[in-house]
C-alpha cells in the first residue's frame, strides 16, 4: 500500500481560566474544505516530516515554528479503500513554542478552541479517534480505515508509544 507522506502540527498555549487551547483551522480550499482541521500538509520531495510541519504552519498561518520546538505526538495512517491514491501517512506533531500571531491564508481561517471541547462535529470523523490523546500528551500511532464513502470510520486502531 502506497501513502502519501503529510504532517499535522498542533500548536497549544494555556488559557489562563479554561485550560488548553490548540490552533486548528476551516479549511478554505482543497481536500476537506469546509470542515475544522490540524495546520499541515504533503511533505515536499527533500524535506523531513519536521521541516514539513513548520512550512505548512508558516504557510497556513503566518506563523513560524522552529523544528527544535516541535514534539512527537505519534503517527496516523489513513486508509481509503474505495479512493487509495487519497492514503495518507501523517506524522503528529505539538508545539508549545513559536513566534507570531496566527492570521488568515487563502486555506485555511486560524482559531483556537479548547482541547476540552474539540469541534469534533464540524471535523473529519476520524479525529475524535486520536485527537483527543494526541493532544493530551500521548504518542499514538494509529490506523484509521475509512468507509467507501471516504467520511465515515469503518476501523479505528491505535497503540501507544512511552514518551
Amino acid at each position: 500500500m502506497t501513502s502519501v507522506p503529510v504532517t499535522l502540527c498542533f500548536l497549544l498555549r494555556e488559557h489562563p481560566e479554561a485550560g488548553t487551547e490548540v490552533l486548528l483551522g476551516l479549511k478554505r480550499t482543497g481536500f476537506g474544505t469546509g470542515k475544522i482541521v490540524g495546520l499541515g500538509g504533503h511533505v515536499e520531495v527533500g524535506e523531513t516530516d519536521a521541516q514539513a510541519a513548520c512550512r505548512e504552519v508558516l504557510e497556513e498561518a503566518g506563523v513560524v515554528v522552529l523544528e527544535e520546538d516541535l514534539s512527537d505526538a505519534g503517527t496516523v495512517e489513513f486508509v481509503f479503500p474505495a479512493r487509495p491514491d487519497w492514503n495518507m501517512s501523517t506524522r503528529l506533531f505539538t508545539t508549545r513554542r513559536w513566534m507570531g500571531d496566527p492570521v488568515e491564508s487563502s486555506e485555511i481561517i486560524p482559531e483556537w478552541f479548547l482541547v476540552s471541547a474539540l469541534p469534533l462535529e464540524r471535523m473529519w470523523q476520524d479525529a475524535e479517534h486520536w485527537l483527543p490523546l494526541a493532544l493530551a500528551g500521548s504518542v499514538v500511532d494509529a490506523v484509521i480505515t475509512l468507509n467507501d464513502d471516504n467520511e465515515t470510520v469503518a476501523s479505528a486502531e491505535y497503540s501507544f508509544r512511552g514518551v
